[in-house]
């Protein structure tokens, strides 16, 4: 605990009319009330608790005193001044309290600067503060007891002055802590809430992936998950499962090899290991066969894409046109006109003359959306809270997004305008949704390749109605997403996978940030608008972003297991990945692990549902134009995934480490390339 001097920085929570009860210089029965300011600031990445008396700044006729009878009931007393003024039956009413502090008028002393004053004659001697990071419980009072108190109880044992809150309660003080803290009810006392400290951004990326809160842990569930992901990975310590194991004394003593269980039984819907189901048949082994070496082509050009358009303006040929994207991706100067394709912009089969018209078609319907929040008065927006939440959260968020990109670089930048913009005729165009975190994002690579404020918003539609679930509240998808990648990896390597639940990771909340915003901070700014186009042709395979996730897992896997790394240092190893990652390698690897599975004759019916791999077999994008020169069917020497026994889960939730049984449907698909 800091001594309680002038604290400066930006104020999260702040309560005036909140007391110290002192029993020194009163006579025995009575309290003297000392009045004061509570604050909550953030200051240097530290968030402070501040609490100091207004016993300067206040006309001392105003003071009130509290009396306690021996049964304990709080009863108001004023001050002389004020004390003719009501009767006593007033007084022991239960409203009088809250009617008492209402006459009270507090005058205050002017100050120059704004800050809290300072403490002279000795009086400064209740003033307090202290760093969050310290606090390890808050004792609140028994519900009925008059006014809300509430006692801070220090990491170092020390118990400081109860704060009486005299004007409303002490809900808002403990739903802006909550925001930096977790708060758990103690088993021993449900007045106490334990303390498990844990920064802020990261810890939302794991509240927007449970449905139920987990032992009592998550109070909210928060809809920030661009703090989460963009900014804590790489501040990953401890308390990150000192939250999740909480105050219950047995979570605490369970080896990390039980972890997993544990999560599994925490986190509602998230059930990686699925039963048997009728109809399957059983099996120990699962061949995937040879992986063949891929290499990727030269980007298309813009003479290329001229050829495969007819004098009407239509693209001929859509699939191969995909085939040779998905191969070596677009040049820069044929993205501006692809992108609305592949998009879903522009269909494949308009005419020039066509796409001239949706344009000025969706030219006057933007405008016209984009008047409706442009034309709300501050007025009509004070009554409106949720336009003034995704404003407020599109201001920030376009403040920080590729500002180190010349296109959105300095002050008061068009780009950046650009980007505010588009976003909140987004909010029009689907207020249910409106702004979530990291959808800036999104729109920046678009918005850079399009130069146009229209066709960029359009683009950004079209790639939301694929990205929708990821940012809904439920989070859905990116709970569906992690089961499928989790499901992908243990067929590859088994062995992995079960490192990986040995050290807590099994949930794969490291690829987290990959999935929400499909890799867009993990490769640098010209490599995500390589990859996105190559995903948007929707080759090889559905899904293709997850073999991505395990080619990137494949190149680390020996880095983690040889270093043993723990649940912390593979969040931070992967982490550290980002713009280190060779999007052509990857892009080569995760072709090499879709074709393997595409010649799988037993892939288990899982797999192929994920992949869009059942019931036909699946064109590869050479499928139309014979064995392409670039693909070798070779086998790879020392391919870090390898298909052996997979381990599954008991019903009930221990890990079975026998020979593998995977359920594969007895109709399995026994696919071969076309």
């Amino acid at each position: 605990m800091a001594a309680a001097g002038v604290v400066s920085g930006k104020i999260i929570y702040e309560q005036e009319g909140v007391y110290i009860h002192s029993s020194c210089g009163k006579t025995n029965d009575q309290d003297s009330l000392i009045s004061g300011i509570l604050r909550v600031l953030e200051k240097d990445a530290e968030v402070i608790v501040d609490w100091r008396p207004l016993d300067d700044a206040l006309d001392s006729s105003s003071i009130l005193y509290a009396r306690k009878d021996s049964s304990s009931v709080v009863e108001w007393t004023q001050a002389p001044k004020e004390r003719g003024h009501r009767g006593s039956e007033h007084l022991n009413s239960y409203e009088a309290e809250w009617d008492m502090v209402n006459t009270v008028s507090f005058k205050r002393k002017p100050h120059t600067n704004g800050d809290a004053p300072s403490h002279r004659n000795g009086k400064s001697k209740w003033s307090f503060l202290f760093s969050l990071t310290d606090l390890k419980s808050i004792k609140q009072n028994k519900e009925g007891m008059g006014w809300s108190y509430l006692v801070f109880c220090l990491k170092d044992d020390v118990v400081l002055p109860a704060l009486h809150f005299h004007q409303g309660d002490s809900k808002l003080l403990i739903e802006s802590l909550e925001k930096y803290v977790v708060l758990c009810e103690s088993p021993q006392d449900k007045r106490t809430l334990l303390v498990n400290c844990q920064n802020k951004s990261l810890s939302q990326s794991f509240e927007n992936l449970l449905d139920e809160p987990a032992y009592g842990l998550i109070q909210k569930i928060k809809k920030d998950p661009y703090t989460a992901t963009m900014i804590g990975f790489s501040k990953v310590t401890n308390y990150i499962f000192d939250s999740l194991r909480g105050s219950d004394p047995s979570t605490h003593q369970r080896p990390p090899s039980e972890m997993a269980d544990f999560l599994s039984d925490a986190i509602s819907g998230l059930k990686i290991n699925q039963q048997e189901e009728p109809g399957f048949e059983v099996i120990t082994r699962i061949d995937l066969g040879e992986r063949p070496v891929v290499q990727r082509k030269e980007p298309v050009s813009l003479e290329e894409w001229t050829k495969n358009i007819d004098s009407e303006g239509r693209i001929l040929n859509v699939d191969s046109m995909k085939q040779m994207i998905f191969r070596g991706g677009l040049s820069h100067a044929l993205r501006k006109q692809a992108w609305k394709f592949l998009l879903g912009y522009f269909p494949w089969d308009s005419t020039k003359e066509e796409r001239t018209q949706l344009q000025k078609q969706k030219t006057d319907e933007y405008f016209r959306m984009k008047l409706q929040w442009k034309s709300v008065s501050q007025e009509q927006e004070k009554r409106n809270s949720r336009l003034r939440d995704y404003r407020s959260l599109i201001e920030k968020d376009v403040n920080r997004t590729d500002r180190t990109n010349k296109f959105y670089e300095g002050q008061d930048n068009p780009g950046l305008i650009l980007l505010h913009d588009i976003l909140m005729t987004y909010c029009m165009y689907d207020f249910d949704l409106g702004y979530v975190q990291g959808m800036s994002d999104l729109l920046s690579p678009l918005l850079y390749v399009m130069e146009n404020e229209v066709d960029a918003f359009w683009c950004f539609a079209s790639y939301m109605d694929q990205m929708h679930q990821n940012f809904e509240e439920q989070m859905q998808g990116m709970k569906t997403q992690l089961i499928q990648l989790s499901t992908l990896l243990r067929l590859l390597d088994s062995g992995f996978c079960s490192y990986l639940e040995s050290q807590d990771s099994g949930y794969l909340y490291f690829c987290f940030r990959w999935l929400l915003i499909r890799f867009k901070r993990e490769f640098s700014f010209l490599d995500i608008l390589r990859l996105w186009e190559v995903m948007w042709t929707e080759l090889p395979c559905k899904n293709f972003h997850l073999l991505l996730c395990c080619a990137i897992l494949e190149s680390e896997k020996q880095q983690i297991m040889e270093k043993h790394y723990g649940f912390n240092e593979i969040l931070k190893h992967i982490n550290e990945l980002s713009m280190k990652i060779d999007v052509e390698d990857i892009l080569c690897k995760a072709e090499a692990i879709s074709l393997q599975m595409v010649k799988c004759k037993e892939l288990p019916q899982t797999v192929c549902e994920i992949l869009g791999l059942q019931d036909s077999e699946v064109p590869t994008p050479d499928s139309d134009v014979g064995e392409d020169e670039n693909v070798v069917m070779t086998p790879h020497p020392t391919s870090a995934f390898q298909s052996n026994a997979l381990p599954t889960h008991s019903a009930s939730g221990a890990r079975d480490d026998s020979p593998t049984q995977i359920p594969v449907s007895s109709d399995v698909c026994r696919l071969t390339p076309a």
